[in-house]
C-alpha cells in the first residue's frame, strides 16, 4: 500500500503520447494548442478610434466638421489644422489626426464642434499594432482555449487551429446486482448509477467516454477488458477490484498484460485504487463504492487525462481553507472527506461513507484531513472545488 502523494507522483511520472488534430476555432474550447500561435497581422491592424467623438487635428478649443467617419469605411480622410471629423468607435482615424475628443467633451454650434478638452497627441486613438504586432507569438503550444482566445483567433481571421486530441475513454462497470434506472428492481438488486456519475462528472471536467457493463464472472470480465483496452487510451473499471470472491478485475488485467504500477492506496474512501498501463494505454481499477470511485476520479483520473490532452498534470482548483467548526477524525487513514466551502470557510458534512453520494451531490468540495487528528475551528485544511 502506498500513500497518497505517492500515487499521484507515480501517475504524473508516466510518459504519454499526445496526438494532434485540426478543429474549427469554434470546436476548439477547453482543448490544448498543438501549436504555437504567431500573429499574422497587427491588432488593431489600422489607427482607430477608441470613442465616439471628433478626430481633431489642432490646438482648438473650436474646429470645422468637414465630414464623418463610420465604422468599416475604408476611404482615405485627410485632416488640416483647425479640422475635424465626427467619428465612431472603431472607426479609421484620418490621416494626420492628433486625437479623438469624447462626445461627451464638445458642443457643436454652426457646423463646428467646440471642445472642452485638450487634444494631447494620440487621446483616444487605437494604433496600428498596439495590442499584438505581426509576426510576435502570441499563444505557446498546451494553451488551453477559453472564450477570449477562441475570441483573438477569430480576430486573426483564423477559422481553424491545431489542438492535442482527447483520448478516448471507455468505463466498465461491474455487478450481477446492478440494473439500469428503468427497470423494476427485485429484491437484492439496485439501480446502477456510477456509470452515470463518472460519465457525467467526466462531460463536466471536459471529456466524454463510452460506457459497458459487465457480468462477474473472470471469462467475461477479461474478455470485455481486452475487448475495450484495445479501442481506448485510458480504460476505467468500477467495482471488482477489491478481494471479494465476485471481484474479478485484477486478476483478468494480469491475463490481459496490464503492468501494475500500484494497487491500493492509504487513504479513505478509495483504498482499492488500481492503476496500471500497457504500452501507451492507462487503466483504472476504480473502487465500487459511489464516493469512493468519485473521489478517485477527482484525484487521480482527471490530472492524467488533462496530461494526455496537452495540459498540466493537474487536478481541481484547491485552496487551503479555515474550518467553520471544530471536527475530530476517528479515522486511521488520511481521508478526503465530503465538504461544503461557504464564503472564506469550508464545512465538514455528515454521512461520510463511501456509498453515501448524497453529501457529494449536496456539498462541493473535498477536504484532505489526516488520520486521528482533533482539527480545531479556524484550523487551515486542503480543499477541492469540485462544482
Amino acid at each position: 500500500m502506498i500513500s497518497i502523494q505517492e500515487a499521484i507522483e507515480l501517475i504524473s511520472s508516466q510518459s504519454v503520447e499526445r496526438q494532434k488534430q485540426s478543429l474549427s476555432v469554434m470546436e476548439s474550447l477547453n482543448y490544448y494548442l498543438a501549436d504555437t500561435i504567431t500573429a499574422p497581422l497587427n491588432l488593431p491592424s489600422f489607427d482607430n478610434s477608441a470613442m465616439d467623438g471628433y478626430a481633431v487635428l489642432g490646438e482648438g478649443p473650436t474646429y470645422e466638421i468637414v465630414g464623418e467617419i463610420q465604422a468599416g469605411d475604408t476611404r482615405n480622410h485627410q485632416l488640416k489644422p483647425g479640422q475635424a471629423f465626427r467619428i465612431f468607435t472603431g472607426a479609421r482615424v484620418p490621416k494626420d489626426c492628433q486625437a479623438v475628443i469624447m462626445q461627451e467633451k464638445t458642443r457643436v454650434e454652426h457646423g463646428n464642434v467646440i471642445t472642452e478638452d485638450s487634444p494631447e497627441p494620440g487621446k483616444n486613438i487605437r494604433y496600428t499594432g498596439e495590442q499584438i504586432k505581426k509576426g510576435s507569438e502570441v499563444f505557446s503550444t498546451g494553451q488551453k482555449i477559453n472564450s477570449s482566445v477562441i475570441g483573438l483567433l477569430s480576430s486573426f481571421g483564423m477559422t481553424d487551429v491545431s489542438v492535442f486530441s482527447k483520448p478516448d475513454i471507455t468505463l466498465l462497470t461491474t455487478g450481477d446486482e446492478l440494473v439500469p434506472p428503468g427497470q423494476t428492481l427485485k429484491e437484492g438488486q439496485l439501480y446502477e448509477s456510477n456509470s452515470n456519475t463518472l460519465r457525467a462528472t467526466l462531460n463536466q471536467l471536459g471529456f466524454s467516454s463510452g460506457y459497458h457493463h459487465i457480468r462477474d464472472d473472470f471469462d467475461s470480465t477479461r474478455k470485455a477488458i481486452a475487448h475495450h483496452l484495445d479501442r481506448s487510451d485510458v480504460l476505467l473499471i468500477s467495482g471488482g477490484i477489491s478481494v471479494g470472491d465476485y471481484d474479478f478485475v485484477k486478476k483478468a488485467l494480469e491475463e490481459n498484460g496490464v503492468e501494475e504500477i500500484f494497487y491500493r492506496v492509504f487513504q479513505k474512501p478509495g483504498k482499492p485504487l488500481f492503476f496500471g498501463k500497457k504500452g501507451s494505454k492507462f487503466v483504472f481499477g476504480l473502487p465500487g463504492n459511489p464516493a469512493s470511485s468519485l473521489v478517485c476520479l477527482y484525484v487521480y483520473v482527471y490530472p492524467l487525462l488533462k496530461k494526455i490532452s496537452g495540459g498540466p498534470f493537474e487536478g481541481l482548483n484547491s485552496f487551503e481553507l479555515p474550518l467553520a467548526s471544530s471536527f475530530s477524525m476517528k479515522t486511521d487513514r488520511p481521508s478526503f472527506m465530503k465538504a461544503k466551502i461557504e464564503g472564506n470557510e469550508v464545512q465538514i458534512l455528515e454521512g461520510q461513507g463511501s456509498s453515501m453520494l448524497y453529501t457529494m451531490a449536496t456539498g462541493n468540495a473535498l477536504a484532505l484531513m489526516n488520520e486521528g487528528k482533533n482539527y480545531q475551528k479556524g484550523d487551515k485544511i486542503k480543499c477541492w472545488l469540485t462544482h
